[in-house]
Protein backbone atom coordinates (compact mmCIF):
# COMPACT_ATOMS: atom_id res chain seq x y z
CA UNK A 1 0.00 0.00 0.00
CA UNK A 2 2.85 2.48 1.01
CA UNK A 3 4.33 2.55 -2.92
CA UNK A 4 0.76 3.25 -4.71
CA UNK A 5 0.65 6.41 -2.25
CA UNK A 6 2.56 9.36 -3.96
CA UNK A 7 1.89 12.11 -1.71
CA UNK A 8 3.28 11.68 1.49
CA UNK A 9 5.55 13.44 3.64
CA UNK A 10 7.92 12.30 6.13
CA UNK A 11 7.65 13.27 9.96
CA UNK A 12 10.20 10.79 11.84
CA UNK A 13 13.29 9.62 13.82
CA UNK A 14 15.29 6.88 14.04
CA UNK A 15 15.76 4.33 17.03
CA UNK A 16 18.30 6.03 18.81
CA UNK A 17 17.04 9.60 18.83
CA UNK A 18 13.13 8.34 19.73
CA UNK A 19 15.07 6.58 22.90
CA UNK A 20 16.89 9.61 23.69
CA UNK A 21 13.93 12.19 23.45
CA UNK A 22 11.41 9.79 25.35
CA UNK A 23 13.71 10.31 28.19
CA UNK A 24 12.23 13.63 28.70
CA UNK A 25 9.09 12.19 29.35
CA UNK A 26 10.49 10.82 32.46
CA UNK A 27 10.10 14.11 34.58
CA UNK A 28 6.68 15.58 33.98
CA UNK A 29 5.61 11.41 34.67
CA UNK A 30 7.92 11.66 37.70
CA UNK A 31 6.10 14.99 39.11
CA UNK A 32 2.73 14.01 37.56
CA UNK A 33 2.71 10.75 39.56
CA UNK A 34 5.33 10.35 42.11
CA UNK A 35 5.11 13.43 43.99
CA UNK A 36 1.37 13.19 44.89
CA UNK A 37 1.71 9.45 45.68
CA UNK A 38 5.21 10.61 48.52
CA UNK A 39 2.92 13.25 49.55
CA UNK A 40 -0.01 11.24 49.97
CA UNK A 41 1.35 7.61 51.01
CA UNK A 42 5.38 8.42 51.65
CA UNK A 43 5.93 11.39 53.34
CA UNK A 44 6.78 9.68 56.59
CA UNK A 45 9.42 7.44 55.49
CA UNK A 46 12.72 8.01 56.43
CA UNK A 47 16.12 6.85 55.16
CA UNK A 48 16.53 4.65 57.90
CA UNK A 49 13.37 2.61 58.07
CA UNK A 50 13.94 2.28 53.88
CA UNK A 51 17.01 0.75 54.52
CA UNK A 52 15.96 -1.01 57.68
CA UNK A 53 13.61 -2.68 55.30
CA UNK A 54 15.16 -3.44 52.40
CA UNK A 55 17.69 -4.98 54.97
CA UNK A 56 15.36 -7.03 56.31
CA UNK A 57 13.57 -8.41 53.30
CA UNK A 58 16.56 -9.26 51.06
CA UNK A 59 16.00 -12.45 50.62
CA UNK A 60 12.84 -11.40 48.49
CA UNK A 61 14.80 -9.44 45.82
CA UNK A 62 15.60 -12.82 44.06
CA UNK A 63 12.21 -14.38 43.07
CA UNK A 64 10.90 -10.76 42.83
CA UNK A 65 13.65 -10.17 40.27
CA UNK A 66 12.54 -13.03 38.20
CA UNK A 67 8.70 -11.60 38.78
CA UNK A 68 9.26 -8.63 37.74
CA UNK A 69 11.31 -10.19 34.70
CA UNK A 70 8.43 -12.02 33.84
CA UNK A 71 6.01 -8.52 33.91
CA UNK A 72 8.36 -6.20 32.24
CA UNK A 73 8.59 -8.70 29.06
CA UNK A 74 4.61 -9.36 29.35
CA UNK A 75 3.94 -5.74 29.79
CA UNK A 76 6.08 -4.79 25.96
CA UNK A 77 4.07 -7.45 24.59
CA UNK A 78 0.79 -6.23 25.82
CA UNK A 79 1.98 -2.35 24.80
CA UNK A 80 2.45 -3.66 21.25
CA UNK A 81 -0.69 -5.57 21.04
CA UNK A 82 -2.65 -2.61 22.38
CA UNK A 83 -1.40 -0.69 19.69
CA UNK A 84 -2.23 -3.64 17.21
CA UNK A 85 -5.80 -3.89 18.47
CA UNK A 86 -6.48 -0.25 17.92
CA UNK A 87 -5.06 0.17 14.41
CA UNK A 88 -7.24 -3.02 13.41
CA UNK A 89 -10.32 -1.46 14.51
CA UNK A 90 -9.55 1.38 12.87
CA UNK A 91 -8.28 0.23 9.32
CA UNK A 92 -10.14 -1.47 6.78
CA UNK A 93 -8.45 -4.75 6.21
CA UNK A 94 -7.99 -5.52 9.82
CA UNK A 95 -5.29 -7.51 11.42
CA UNK A 96 -3.78 -8.03 7.70
CA UNK A 97 -2.76 -4.44 7.62
CA UNK A 98 -1.36 -5.20 11.19
CA UNK A 99 2.25 -6.50 12.01
CA UNK A 100 4.94 -6.71 15.07
CA UNK A 101 8.50 -7.11 15.30
CA UNK A 102 12.00 -6.30 16.72
CA UNK A 103 14.22 -3.30 15.64
CA UNK A 104 17.19 -5.41 16.85
CA UNK A 105 19.61 -1.83 16.69
CA UNK A 106 17.71 -0.29 18.90
CA UNK A 107 16.29 -3.14 21.04
CA UNK A 108 12.75 -1.53 20.50
CA UNK A 109 9.95 -3.85 19.64
CA UNK A 110 7.39 -1.94 17.58
CA UNK A 111 3.21 -2.55 15.51
CA UNK A 112 3.59 -1.45 12.07
CA UNK A 113 0.00 -0.32 10.29
CA UNK A 114 0.34 -0.54 6.61
CA UNK A 115 -2.78 1.50 5.82
CA UNK A 116 -3.37 5.33 6.23
CA UNK A 117 -5.43 6.06 9.23
CA UNK A 118 -7.01 9.21 10.41
CA UNK A 119 -5.15 11.30 12.31
CA UNK A 120 -7.46 10.93 15.57
CA UNK A 121 -7.37 7.30 15.06
CA UNK A 122 -3.32 7.15 14.60
CA UNK A 123 -3.21 9.48 17.96
CA UNK A 124 -5.81 7.05 19.31
CA UNK A 125 -3.84 4.18 18.68
CA UNK A 126 -0.39 5.62 19.77
CA UNK A 127 -1.81 6.69 23.12
CA UNK A 128 -3.55 3.47 24.24
CA UNK A 129 -0.67 1.78 25.63
CA UNK A 130 0.30 4.43 27.48
CA UNK A 131 -2.80 5.08 29.25
CA UNK A 132 -3.96 1.47 29.60
CA UNK A 133 -0.40 0.17 31.19
CA UNK A 134 0.76 3.47 32.40
CA UNK A 135 -1.10 6.16 33.90
CA UNK A 136 -3.95 4.03 34.54
CA UNK A 137 -2.36 1.63 37.03
CA UNK A 138 -0.35 4.72 38.07
CA UNK A 139 -3.42 6.79 39.16
CA UNK A 140 -4.49 3.31 40.90
CA UNK A 141 -1.52 3.90 43.23
CA UNK A 142 -2.06 7.29 43.86
CA UNK A 143 -5.33 6.08 45.35
CA UNK A 144 -4.85 2.82 46.73
CA UNK A 145 -0.99 3.35 48.21
CA UNK A 146 0.24 0.24 46.02
CA UNK A 147 4.00 0.77 45.44
CA UNK A 148 4.30 -1.58 42.56
CA UNK A 149 1.33 -0.30 41.04
CA UNK A 150 3.24 3.10 40.97
CA UNK A 151 6.15 1.48 39.33
CA UNK A 152 4.41 -0.67 37.09
CA UNK A 153 2.68 2.58 35.69
CA UNK A 154 5.73 4.77 35.82
CA UNK A 155 7.90 2.40 33.86
CA UNK A 156 5.07 1.90 31.01
CA UNK A 157 4.36 5.45 31.14
CA UNK A 158 7.95 5.52 30.21
CA UNK A 159 7.74 3.01 27.84
CA UNK A 160 5.63 4.97 25.83
CA UNK A 161 7.64 8.22 26.02
CA UNK A 162 7.98 7.22 21.93
CA UNK A 163 4.22 7.36 21.48
CA UNK A 164 4.24 10.45 23.37
CA UNK A 165 6.92 11.79 20.93
CA UNK A 166 4.73 11.11 17.60
CA UNK A 167 1.88 13.09 19.11
CA UNK A 168 4.50 15.77 19.74
CA UNK A 169 5.73 15.51 16.22
CA UNK A 170 1.96 15.45 14.87
CA UNK A 171 0.87 18.93 17.11
CA UNK A 172 1.15 21.43 14.24
CA UNK A 173 -0.45 18.73 11.01
CA UNK A 174 -3.92 18.87 10.17
CA UNK A 175 -6.51 16.65 12.52
CA UNK A 176 -8.47 16.12 8.90
CA UNK A 177 -4.85 14.14 7.27
CA UNK A 178 -4.21 10.65 6.68
CA UNK A 179 -1.66 9.07 8.95
CA UNK A 180 0.58 6.15 7.52
CA UNK A 181 2.46 4.97 9.83
CA UNK A 182 6.75 4.46 9.14
CA UNK A 183 7.92 1.16 8.14
CA UNK A 184 11.30 1.13 9.69
CA UNK A 185 11.40 4.31 11.77
CA UNK A 186 9.69 6.11 14.58
CA UNK A 187 7.05 8.15 13.29
CA UNK A 188 4.60 8.25 10.02
CA UNK A 189 3.93 9.90 6.79
CA UNK A 190 1.82 12.93 6.17
CA UNK A 191 -0.71 11.72 3.22
CA UNK A 192 -0.66 14.69 0.60
CA UNK A 193 -3.71 14.76 -1.43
Amino acid sequence: MNDQITGKREIAINGAEANLYALVFIIPIILLFGLPFYFLHLRDLTAETLLEWLNNNRHLFFFKSIWILIILIAGIILHELIHGLVFMIFNRKGIKSVSFGIMWKYLSPYCHCSEPLKMSHYIIGALMPGVILGFIPATLSIITGKIALLLFGFIFSVAAGGDFLIIWLLRNESRDSLVLDHESKVGCYIIEE
